[in-house]
């Protein structure tokens, strides 16, 4: 245990919602605030922010409605987990230097109990892994998609997947661990260049891109045999058309509907959902914080791979807090390619 002497001159500077979002958040959604650090009491720790992650996720989160977590209220730090270093303690549970990792929110520095349910602060490795994999395919991302796929998914050896936003963090991840599981995988992105970064580095069988071509005629030729799991981050039209094209007791994951979180009308539901009844397929959401408990079995053997070279992860990492609203609307513009992360501090 040991405490920092400086707390007294570090000014904290934080991203607080100032109201709700009408389709996509603007500038005067956001408050910029700074203040200084406060000394911390017993056991607790000070963490200084690095990394950043941010995720389509957080638009839901400024919405005042009935979710799966509560809205982040308005005046509040925004919502967000990352990756920071502790400064300072009086906890046993952490030491100065530790590398740890929870919800920091959109600030340079976070300060609270080091039991803090909320926060649920961990250490991490860098020597197992660089720190910004743990916001990527060892974190929240990384477990969505390993758990939602094998849990909610259940593919078998043989059969064909799809994924929607396959460059995404979500995305990426979703295709390597049916790639690990013998399954053909078929990706939608946007753009060229994503397409052949799913195929070429992440062993894609096959990628269909949404914006340069027909997403039906893209499943009919990369899904002769029809489409057996479904992992949908996208929601809308393209939810629609795979549904034109799944097989008998197919699997439908709902993770997102990013094309959908900031509409001013109301969400599109699926027009084609009578596919479920002809085919008597399942539908069925993913929602990480569920299998929290299990996290570190998703970790090991995500890391296990990638030390054997069999698994990749790109970040797109934006550098700057002040550039926190501009990164945030690349989510929703196909503006990032890999995990969108925001670096706060050097790592040190």
């Amino acid at each position: 245990m040991s405490a920092t002497p400086n707390i007294a001159t570090l000014i904290n500077q934080q991203y607080r919602l100032a109201a709700r979002p009408v389709g996509l958040p603007v500038d005067s959604d956001w408050h910029f605030t700074t203040g200084p650090v406060r000394e911390i009491a017993d056991n607790e720790v000070l963490v200084q922010t690095i990394y950043l992650s941010l995720d389509p996720a957080m638009r839901g989160w400024m919405n005042d409605g009935k979710s799966y977590i509560r809205p982040v209220a308005i005046d509040e730090v925004m919502r967000a987990g990352g990756i920071g270093k502790v400064l300072a303690s009086t906890s046993p549970a952490f030491a100065v230097g530790d590398f740890v990792s929870g919800g920091l929110g959109v600030q340079s520095y976070w300060t609270g109990a080091a039991d803090d349910k909320v926060a649920g602060l961990f250490k991490v490795d860098r020597t197992v892994a660089p720190l910004p994999k743990y916001l990527n395919a060892l974190g929240m991302p990384g477990m969505t998609a390993y758990f939602g796929l094998l849990e909610v998914g259940q593919p078998k050896a043989g059969e064909t997947v799809v994924v929607s936003g396959a460059a995404g963090a979500v995305g990426q991840t979703v295709g390597q661990v049916a790639k690990q599981r013998g399954c053909r995988v078929v990706g939608i992105a946007g753009g060229a260049e994503k397409c052949a970064f799913v195929v070429d580095e992440l062993g894609f069988d096959a990628c269909i891109d949404y914006k340069n071509g027909s997403v039906r005629d893209g499943l009919k030729e990369h899904c002769p045999k029809g489409v057996d799991v479904y992992f949908d981050n996208v929601g809308g039209d393209i939810l629609d058309t795979v549904l034109t094209r799944i097989n008998l007791k197919a699997r439908i994951v709902i993770c997102g509907a990013i094309s959908q979180y900031n509409n001013t009308t109301a969400v599109k539901g699926p027009a084609n959902y009578l596919s479920l009844l002809v085919n008597r397929a399942r539908m069925e959401g993913i929602v990480v914080f569920d299998y929290a408990d299990r996290y570190q079995q998703g970790v090991t053997a995500m890391a296990q791979w990638m030390q054997e070279g069999t698994f990749k992860t790109r970040e797109d990492i934006v550098v700057g807090l002040e550039k926190f609203p501009e990164a945030l609307l690349m989510l929703f513009n196909g503006g990032n390619f890999g995990k969108l992360i925001l670096q706060v501090a050097d790592e040190g």
